[in-house]
């Protein structure tokens, strides 16, 4: 058989899966990132959190956000069903603990779109599992120019979000990456770059015992 015809061997090793976390100021493109993501890389998937926010026109139960009742969620705290949970805004989300765990034993990667509260929680209770990724915006200036060209909240809503911008960039410095997106396709490239390599880590790859030992065979 010549070289060319033989059949390609792939040494997919078994691996941990991560929990991969983008945050930002509202209007510094997390959401953009994180759907260009999901959209391009079929190894990662939304961590679908519990929410007590009303349900709104387009959104599924169950693939958007579990929507629960306060009092149902404040009961899964009590029982500890949350790797993570926080109030926004006047409503609870939390991230259930149980799916992800099954998840990441089993290879799986999940994107976690959060704020600083919440990725501190998840780093403290799943540290060796956790990816931080914090995106700044190019300047105070743009971030706002941004917020306003939506056109969809007033006044007193923009200026609100914007001191909390200011609260949640004075946190920067409790992420391991940390991206300036001037350019969204050169901050979506740089995001996953990280993603790529934290996939590589050592300590990820479950199956590299067995596969070494037999290299030594």
């Amino acid at each position: 058989m010549a070289i060319s015809d033989q059949p390609i061997q792939t040494n997919a090793l078994k691996r941990r899966g991560l929990m991969f976390v983008l945050s930002s100021p509202s209007g510094a493109g997390k959401t953009t990132i994180a759907r260009k993501l999901l959209a391009e890389d079929g190894e990662i998937a939304m961590s679908v959190s519990v929410t007590t926010r009303p349900m709104r026109p387009g959104e599924v139960d169950g693939r958007d956000y579990h929507f629960a009742d306060r009092a149902d969620f404040e009961r899964k705290v009590e029982d500890g069903e949350f790797l993570e949970w926080a109030e926004v805004f006047g409503h609870l989300y939390g991230t259930p603990k149980a799916a992800i765990k099954a998840g990441l034993k089993d290879g799986q990667d999940f994107l976690f779109d959060i704020d600083w509260q919440g990725t501190q929680q998840l780093y403290q209770r799943m540290e060796t599992d956790v990816v931080r990724v914090f995106l700044l915006p190019p300047s105070i200036a743009e971030l706002e120019g941004r917020l306003r060209s939506r056109n969809t909240d007033s006044e007193d809503v923009i200026l609100g979000r914007m001191a909390r911008a200011r609260a949640e960039i004075s946190h920067w410095d409790g992420y391991d990456y940390v991206v300036v997106n001037d350019d969204i396709d050169e901050c979506f490239a740089k995001v996953r770059m990280v993603l790529e390599a934290e996939r590589m880590r050592r300590a990820r790859q479950t199956g590299l015992v067995d596969f070494t030992r037999e290299l030594m065979r």
